[in-house]
């Protein structure tokens, strides 16, 4: 695995781990609205991420994929949230 994919699954594993702590910790009525907070979260996550790499190449790349999979990540977890 090459550090570019190394770096865009971290920030995914971060936003699921997040995510999953946020099912666990908000109570149930205010799980829906947290979900714009995680995603700040993987935004913020991601630039820090990338930006501690210090590569310029392909570093647009990098976090429009960091973020693409964070929103999969957190529309998923969206959706369990609303059926359970």
């Amino acid at each position: 695995m090459t550090w570019q994919r190394a770096s865009v699954i971290s920030v995914w594993l971060v936003v699921a781990t997040l995510a999953v702590l946020g099912g666990l910790v908000v109570p149930s009525g205010d799980r829906l609205g947290a979900t714009p907070l995680l995603f700040a979260g993987a935004i913020v996550t991601s630039f820090v991420i990338q930006l501690a790499i210090q590569q310029k190449e392909g570093f647009v790349n990098r976090v429009m994929a960091s973020i693409s999979g964070s929103i999969l990540i957190l529309a998923v977890a969206t959706i369990l949230i609303i059926t359970i």
